[in-house]
């Protein structure tokens, strides 16, 4: 389903079962995998790619560069950047383009969640399950199941894969709520010395 105010560019790929809604724009070179659902102004840029079962909510952007596997959910007004050193012209000042400068890759692993708002750097990865709060800046790697919040984003904790935050025991992280365990290390913060 392709909401009559998308703009689907010939040469993008996007997969069956796959709902694009109002003045989306999925640019040519841009990969959707199936069962997606992209919100309101959500703008996947040229090389992106995007697995399967992938949420994107309203004004979400997605630039060249970036990955997202299976599974990933994207907050409202989330973006990716992909350019360590942005400039609109060259020291010429002649405008920059596109073989100016070389994207920066970014992936975000496996059933990840990224809070409304986030701001993800280029050149990071963002581990499986690992989750994002809202309105975080992030500028460095993310371990799997990692809980980052703040501005700089910080490791603060750990999440099971329903989201739910885990305890260390001693030994193990557990979660309350399913009593799944996990056997993780300490964040920074959370170190015993």
């Amino acid at each position: 389903m392709i909401h009559p105010t998308a703009e689907v560019e010939r040469g993008a790929i996007v997969g069956p079962n796959t709902r694009i809604w109002h003045s989306a724009h999925v640019r040519d070179g841009a990969v959707i995998g199936a069962g997606c659902t992209l919100g309101h102004s959500v703008y996947v840029d040229t090389g992106a790619v995007v697995g399967n079962n992938v949420k994107l909510q309203n004004r979400v952007s997605i630039f060249r560069g970036v990955t997202l596997e299976d599974g990933v959910f994207v907050g409202p007004h989330a973006s990716f950047t992909n350019d360590k050193y942005p400039r609109s012209i060259t020291p010429d000042g002649v405008p920059v383009q596109d073989e100016d400068w070389q994207p920066e890759k970014t992936l975000v692993r496996y059933g990840a969640s990224i809070g409304a708002g986030a701001v993800v750097l280029p050149g990071v990865t963002i581990g499986q399950w690992a989750m994002v709060g809202a309105g975080a800046i992030v500028r460095k790697d993310i371990p799997d199941y990692g809980l980052v919040v703040g501005n700089p984003g910080r490791l603060v904790g750990y999440v099971c894969r329903r989201a739910h935050r885990l305890r260390f025991d001693g030994v193990l992280w557990r979660c309350s709520e399913c009593n799944d365990t996990y056997n993780l290390p300490p964040p920074e913060s959370d170190r015993r010395d």
